[in-house]
């Protein structure tokens, strides 16, 4: 817009003698202005996330103690197997035993054959007592 259609008559004229216009606010007024601190409140309470977090807790203690009855159950399974088979073993292991031991009485007679009064297979121990050898073999050092 031109100076000229504002004043209403053409040419240049005084600042003076032109209209005033000056800006203000809208009728009615501006919007007021939000300078407070407004948190909003979204999100849950605290007590939702307390009992939240309870049976997330709940939840797990749970499946922790199911996981312990598995496991007791798979130990004792197991401990049952081994004490069902402990006879077989000591069987085996007792007929490994007298045939070591023959073994070893065969040797002891025909190294003391030619001392008199041995006894073969007596113990020179006097406990009254027989206790099996305490390693597996019965003498490492012949055989």
């Amino acid at each position: 817009m031109t100076e000229a259609m504002v004043r209403k008559k053409p040419g240049m004229a005084s600042v003076k003698d032109m209209p005033l216009l000056q800006d203000g606010p809208p009728p009615g007024g501006f919007a007021p202005v939000r300078y407070a601190r407004r948190i909003p409140n979204s999100g849950p309470s605290a007590t939702a996330i307390l009992l939240t977090a309870f049976g997330a807790f709940s939840w797990g203690m749970y499946q922790v103690g199911k996981g312990n009855e598995i496991r007791r159950a798979i130990k004792e399974e197991k401990l049952a197997a081994r004490s069902a088979i402990v006879p077989i073993l000591q069987a085996e292991e007792d007929e490994r035993f007298v045939k070591e031991w023959n073994k070893y009485l065969d040797e002891e007679a025909r190294i003391m054959k030619d001392v008199p009064g041995w006894k073969v297979g007596e113990s020179v121990y006097s406990s009254g007592k027989w206790m099996p050898p305490a390693t597996g073999e019965l003498r490492p050092d012949v055989w």
